[in-house]
C-alpha cells in the first residue's frame, strides 16, 4: 500500500472514532442522569480503576501505555461532561458576572496604593507603571499590604509575585492563603541592580553588602566573586539603600535601583550586576473586592487537593480537557498540616470563555478548598 492508502484507512478508522465517541458520551449522559437522580458523586474512582486495567489487557503491551493516556483523557472529557449536566451553578458565576457589570470600563489613572518598603523600592516603580497618579502608602512587610487593602486604608495593594531568575516570592503565596483578596492587573518591570555606596567608596573597600533577599539571589554571581564580604538581607532594596545613606561606615554597600542612588545622594559603583541581563519581576495588584476590566485574559486560582496519588494530575488533565492554558503552577505547603499543599494556577483564558466558567464551576464542586483570585491583564 502507498501512503495515501494508509491514511485513506486512518480517515476511516478515525470517522469511526468519532461515532463512537460521540456514542460514549451520550451514555456519559445517561450516566451523569442515574448519578443526579440517586445522589452519587461524580467521579467514581474504583470504576476508572478497573476501566484502565481492562483496557490496558486489551491493548497488550506493545500499545498499553498510549492506550491508558488515551483513556485517562477520555475519563476526564467524560468527568466534564457530566459536571456539565450535573453540577449547580458555582458561586463565583455571581461573582464575575457582578464585578462584570459594576467594574468601570477604564483602570483608574489614580487611587490610593499600599506598597511594602520605602521612596525608591521597586514596587513604586510597578504601583507608577499600572497607575498615573498613585497616592503611594509604604507598609513595613508585605502582610502590611495585605492587611492595608483588606482595612479599606489603601483601595489597591501592588506585591511582587515572581521574578525570571530568582523564581516565586514564596512569603507572597505563603500570605495568599491567609487573606481574602482579589487580583485586578498585573505589570513586569525590568530590574537593573546596581552597587551603591557613598561617593569616594572603592569596591576593595567594602566588607558588608545588604539588600533584599530576592536581589541578593539575583546578583549572586557577581556576589560571589568578591572575597571577604558580608551578605545581610533587608526587607526592601530601598531600605537597604537608605540604610548605606545613613551610617557612617564607608565600607557598607547595598543592591537597589539607579533611582535609589539619586535619591539617597549616593555613588553607583558598578551597574546591572544581577545574574542575568533581562532581569523581570512581575507585580500583581490586589484589591478588596473583585474588579474585572475589558481585555481580561488571565486568571488565577487557588486550591488545596487532596494528598492522594494522581490528585494533581487529574486537575491538570481537566484544564487539558477544557483546552485552557496554564501559565503557571506554584505549590506551597500548608501550615499545620500534614503534606498537605496549596497550588496557585494562573490561566490564558477570557473571562468571556465558556469553557473557563465550566472549569470554575467544576473545581469549586469538585474540592473541598477553592478559591477564585480573579481575572486581569498583565501590562507589559
Amino acid at each position: 500500500m502507498d501512503l495515501q492508502e494508509i491514511r485513506k484507512d486512518i480517515d476511516s478508522i478515525d470517522s469511526q472514532l468519532v461515532a463512537l465517541l460521540k456514542e460514549r458520551m451520550e451514555k456519559a449522559a445517561a450516566v451523569a442522569k442515574y448519578k443526579k437522580e440517586n445522589g452519587m458523586k461524580i467521579y467514581d474512582p474504583h470504576r476508572e480503576r478497573d476501566l484502565l486495567l481492562r483496557v490496558s489487557e486489551l491493548a497488550g503491551k506493545e500499545h498499553e501505555a498510549s492506550t491508558r493516556v488515551m483513556f485517562s483523557l477520555l475519563m476526564e472529557l467524560s468527568r466534564a461532561y457530566q459536571s456539565k449536566l450535573m453540577l449547580p451553578k458555582s458561586k463565583y458565576e455571581e461573582v464575575i458576572s457582578t464585578a462584570l457589570e459594576s467594574t468601570d470600563k477604564l483602570f483608574p489613572e489614580k487611587a490610593s496604593i499600599a506598597c511594602q518598603g520605602t521612596e525608591g523600592a521597586y514596587s513604586q516603580s510597578a504601583a507608577q507603571k499600572l497607575f498615573s497618579l498613585p497616592n503611594i502608602v509604604y507598609c513595613n512587610s508585605f502582610e502590611g499590604v495585605f492587611n492595608a487593602v483588606d482595612k479599606g486604608l489603601c483601595r489597591y495593594g501592588v506585591l511582587p509575585i515572581e521574578n525570571s531568575t530568582a523564581g516565586s516570592v514564596n512569603h507572597i503565596y505563603d500570605l495568599m492563603t491567609k487573606h481574602s483578596f482579589y487580583i485586578v492587573r498585573s505589570t513586569r518591570i525590568q530590574i537593573n541592580h546596581c552597587l551603591l555606596t557613598k561617593p569616594g567608596v572603592k569596591l576593595e573597600d567594602i566588607k558588608e553588602i545588604v539588600s533584599h533577599e530576592q536581589a541578593i539571589n539575583q546578583c549572586s554571581e557577581f556576589l560571589g566573586n568578591l572575597k571577604d564580604v558580608k551578605i545581610t538581607t533587608y526587607a526592601n532594596t530601598a531600605l537597604a539603600a537608605q540604610a548605606v545613606a545613613n551610617s557612617d561606615r564607608n565600607d557598607l554597600a547595598a543592591l537597589g535601583s539607579a533611582s535609589c542612588a539619586e535619591l539617597y545622594s549616593l555613588s553607583v559603583l558598578k551597574r546591572a550586576v544581577q545574574n542575568k541581563g533581562s532581569n523581570y519581576t512581575r507585580f500583581i495588584c490586589i484589591s478588596k473586592k473583585p474588579e474585572i476590566y475589558p481585555g481580561a485574559d488571565r486568571t488565577s486560582l487557588m486550591l488545596v487537593l487532596p494528598h492522594k496519588p494522581g490528585s494533581l494530575y487529574r486537575i491538570i488533565s481537566r484544564f487539558y480537557a477544557h483546552n485552557i492554558n496554564i501559565t503557571k503552577l506554584e505549590s506551597r505547603p500548608i501550615a499545620g498540616s500534614d503534606f498537605e499543599f496549596m497550588f496557585y494556577f494562573d490561566v490564558n483564558a477570557s473571562i468571556y470563555s465558556p469553557a473557563l466558567s465550566r472549569l470554575i464551576c467544576e473545581l469549586e464542586n469538585e474540592l473541598e478548598s477553592f478559591v477564585y483570585l480573579g481575572s486581569y491583564s498583565e501590562i507589559v
